[in-house]
């Protein structure tokens, strides 16, 4: 691969490299929902965890996310043999393909524990491949124009929308074969087939030079200056106002996907091969905002696109509470039709407003700390995450939604409403436009 991409290709070559490598790595990001559907089925079914264990497990599996800054720092001041980004993802997919494959291995008789530590081992190599992904995306965002054509991926917004394009095939591919898979075999079975893929991810990784690649070359500076050029930047009020504002819109939210999945399987007992549909649903409009962002939407004013995204989720989750207390199903909509639509695009609503924030932020990020900064910014939406995750398990709680009664589940949709829409009166913490300066390094 090396000595077909490598040198001589000139830019065009270069791109191509780029986008194999990106869009492998997002394709494989995205399709971790295939394993990720059976590890559900599994916890309930097979090991009869509750809706709130469930979901506590889902979103303490995700605290491995939270170090995102450690390792942005890592790949950003460590060179392994002359290299920065491609050995820490081969190193992130090997951690991931050792955890599913000692899962599977394990399966017949594993604790709830002993599956959470190879979950959490399993996001940890995720994160740390994701963090170098993303400091690659940064890095090449920042480029000059590499020929009079502008077919470089790098153009402002456009390799962004690339990898979420990638990123949402993979999800699309991968919630297809797990609704299917999850019918017909195992839970076992579909994660030895992503264990397997990890494999080949991983071969494919090591085999590419990351001088190929054409990425901006610097001293290794190492982890304590990195460190201060990481909080010199979290210092700029652009940057520190517009991560804080996007943190606090999602971590202010309680969360109730966990209790939402046993409703739909336990109390309506609707099918595995449903869910998998409409996650499919959701992928595929995931796929479709990458492609309507990066052809219309880019010149819109990121606080403008933000807020008009958050409102959005809230109008849905009213739509849920009408779904849940039986509105639509007295008009005569199935509520299979009602899962796969409404329940399967909100889904990933909660995840439209991370591209054109990711754009943004990629702009105002000062050079040399792009990992650091990308990688701050997924660890504080990870963290946002779990924070949402554990309000809601409270919620639920409070409002004493069980595995068996869920009366208390139209007061927490509203509830959740509610706290979704609060963060749009403080959205001017985020810019209304990019700064001419950014734009100019394009």
């Amino acid at each position: 691969m090396v000595s077909s991409y490598g040198g001589g290709g000139g830019s065009n070559g270069r791109d191509k490299l780029i986008k194999r490598v990106l869009g492998l790595g997002y394709w494989v990001q995205g399709f971790r929902c295939f394993p990720w559907l059976a590890v559900s089925f599994f916890l309930k079914d097979g090991l009869n965890v509750n809706p709130s264990t469930l979901q506590l497990l889902q979103n303490s599996a995700n605290l491995p996310m939270v170090g995102k800054p450690l390792y942005g720092l890592v790949s950003d001041s460590i060179y392994i043999s002359g290299q920065h980004r491609i050995p820490y993802i081969a190193f992130g997919v090997f951690l991931q393909a050792v955890s599913w494959l000692l899962i599977t291995i394990s399966s017949s008789d594993i604790s709830i524990f002993t599956i959470s530590i190879y979950l959490l081992l399993s996001n940890l190599g995720a994160s740390i491949a994701e963090v170098a992904n993303d400091a690659i995306v940064a890095e090449m965002s920042k480029q000059p124009p590499s020929s009079t054509k502008h077919t470089e991926p790098s153009s402002s917004g456009s390799l962004q929308s690339f990898v979420w394009i990638a990123s949402s095939a993979g999800g699309v591919l991968g919630n297809l074969l797990g609704g299917i898979f999850i019918a017909r075999f195992s839970s076992p079975s579909m994660f030895l087939l992503f264990g397997i893929l990890l494999a080949i991810q991983l071969v494919i990784t090591t085999s590419v030079r990351e001088s190929s690649l054409g990425l901006p070359k610097g001293p290794s500076v190492g982890i304590r200056k990195q460190l201060s050029e990481l909080l010199l930047a979290l210092k700029k009020p652009e940057i520190a106002y517009s991560i804080s504002w996007f943190t606090a819109s999602y971590a202010i939210i309680p969360a109730l996907t966990g209790i939402m999945f046993f409703y739909q399987t336990h109390h309506l007992n609707i099918n595995s091969s449903v869910l998998g549909i409409s996650k499919v649903f959701g992928q595929a409009t995931m796929l479709l905002w990458g492609i309507i962002y990066n052809q219309h939407l880019k010149s819109v004013p990121p606080r403008k696109l933000i807020s008009a995204i958050q409102f959005m989720m809230a109008f849905f989750m009213v739509s849920d509470f009408l779904f849940v207390r039986g509105f639509y199903r007295q008009m005569g909509v199935p509520d299979s039709l009602y899962v796969v639509t409404f329940s399967g695009f909100l889904e990933v609503l909660f995840f439209f407003k991370i591209l054109p924030f990711s754009v943004l932020i990629a702009q105002l990020c000062p050079p040399g700390c792009e990992g650091s900064i990308m990688a701050f910014l997924m660890s504080a939406i990870a963290l946002a995450f779990i924070v949402s995750g554990y309000l809601g398990v409270a919620l639920a709680s409070y409002i004493k939604i069980t595995g068996s009664d869920f009366s208390g589940l139209p007061l927490g949709l509203v509830i959740q409403a509610v706290c979704t829409v609060l963060p749009t009166f403080w959205s001017s913490c985020i810019p209304d436009h990019i700064p001419s300066k950014a734009k100019r390094k394009d």
